[in-house]
């Protein structure tokens, strides 16, 4: 089960940073306008998010990864909480809301690979 859930970890961190630069409009919709260069900011987000995606592939940088995952998740809270305020076309807002805590749960996820 460890693998299932550290390759499922892995593949989503891969795939959500993928759409960063397939669908950047989806992210800089949600990026809050005190953010500096929402353009750059998306790019980095999904820049990181592939290469801790992969490295919790190998065991020699998992552990590296799986904090840069925990920083990432605590960076990008804010616009998970601006996409609840603004409320999101098509999202319900009792979903956005209770994606908030969620974001404690896949912080304890990566920290079980640290």
């Amino acid at each position: 089960m460890y693998s299932f859930f550290l390759y499922l970890m892995s593949g989503l961190y891969v795939f959500a940073g993928v759409m960063h630069f397939l669908k950047p409009k989806m992210y800089l919709r949600i990026i809050p306008p005190y953010i500096p260069n929402p353009k750059l900011m998306n790019l980095l987000a999904g820049a990181f998010e592939i290469l801790f995606g992969l490295g919790l592939l190998f065991s020699e940088t998992r552990a590296y990864a799986a904090f840069g995952i925990i920083i990432l998740l605590i960076a990008v809270f804010p616009a998970n909480l601006y996409m609840y305020q603004k409320g999101a076309r098509g999202i319900p807002k009792w979903a956005l809301l209770l994606r908030l805590p969620l974001q404690f749960g896949l912080i304890a996820w990566a920290y079980l690979y640290t």
